[in-house]
C-alpha cells in the first residue's frame, strides 16, 4: 500500500568506451612528456657519465664553475686540475662539464 513494488530493469551497455576516451588524453600526455623531457634528459646524463669515465691524465677540461685546466691526478671521484702552471685545484669528477680538444689552453 505505501511501498511501491520496485522492478528489475534491462542492464544498460557498458561505461567502459567512455572511461577509455576519458583516461586517453591522460595517457597521450605522458607518453609526450616522456619523448620530449625525460627521455634527452636521461640520453643527456648517461653521456655525461660515460665522458666522466674516460678522463684521462693530461685531458683538458672545462669544469662547472667555469675554470679551464689541465687533469693532473686522477682519483675515484676526485680529480686534480691544474689551472696555472704549479697552481692546482682538487675538483670532483662529476663537476667535469666538458672536454676540450688538445692545445686549446695556452
Amino acid at each position: 500500500m505505501f511501498i511501491s513494488s520496485a522492478y528489475a530493469q534491462a542492464a544498460g551497455a557498458a561505461d567502459t568506451p567512455s572511461t577509455l576516451m576519458s583516461m586517453l588524453p591522460l595517457v597521450l600526455m605522458f607518453v609526450v612528456l616522456y619523448f620530449v623531457m625525460i627521455r634527452p634528459q636521461m640520453k643527456k646524463a648517461k653521456e655525461h657519465k660515460l665522458m666522466v669515465e674516460a678522463l684521462a691524465k693530461g685531458d683538458e677540461v672545462v669544469v662547472a664553475g667555469g675554470l679551464m685546466g689541465k687533469i693532473a691526478k686522477l682519483g675515484e671521484t676526485v680529480i686534480g686540475v691544474e689551472i696555472s702552471e704549479g697552481v692546482e685545484v682538487q675538483m670532483q669528477r662529476s663537476a667535469v662539464v666538458q672536454v676540450l680538444p688538445k692545445g686549446s689552453i695556452k
